[in-house]
């Protein structure tokens, strides 16, 4: 996509196959967690890195834990899914992840722009994927009156920050 004003801008639906993929990719997530259980305070734990406070983010903003498995089919790597909800206007430091990290958007619309590229706007239905270590410049609700709401799905190491938050 070539680079873009910050305003909202018409964008084709997801097609049915990455609209699938992630259907799919959180079905996956969920059966695991069902055959693995895990306690909320084991996926509280493995979240910490994750949960933003005022100094780090606008102070509406919430990282909300939804589970954490390990993966039997993949050794030393964990599969951890989170809500994260911005406020009118909300938005999150530049960060990075230790893993690979696929956004869906469920509310509203975000704003993101990873290493060099340009800033892009998702809306409800669309998901945007972040390679390990890349740097997330901007994550951002793109409405200032209006909240905007995205799950995440990170695969990293057992063990890993999954969160790291840049100066």
């Amino acid at each position: 996509m070539t680079a873009m004003s910050l305003s909202a801008v018409q964008r084709p639906a997801p097609s049915r196959s990455t609209a699938l993929a992630v259907v799919a990719g959180l079905a996956c997530a969920l059966a695991i967690g069902k055959a693995l259980p895990v306690t909320m305070d084991a996926v509280s734990g493995a979240l910490a890195p994750l949960c933003a406070t005022a100094a780090e983010s606008s102070p509406l903003d919430k990282v909300e834990p939804i589970g954490s498995y390990a993966l039997p089919n993949v050794p030393g790597k964990r599969v951890t899914i989170v809500r994260v909800t911005y406020g009118p206007g909300g938005f999150s430091r530049p960060h990075r992840h230790a893993g690979s990290v696929t956004a869906y958007i469920t509310k509203g619309e975000i704003r993101s722009q990873l290493g060099g590229g340009p800033v892009e706007t998702f809306g409800v239905g669309q998901s945007f994927f972040e390679p390990p270590g890349s740097t997330h410049l901007v994550s951002a609700n793109a409405s200032a009156t209006e909240p905007a709401e995205l799950i995440a799905v990170f695969v990293a190491d057992e063990g890993a920050q999954l969160t790291t938050l840049l100066e």
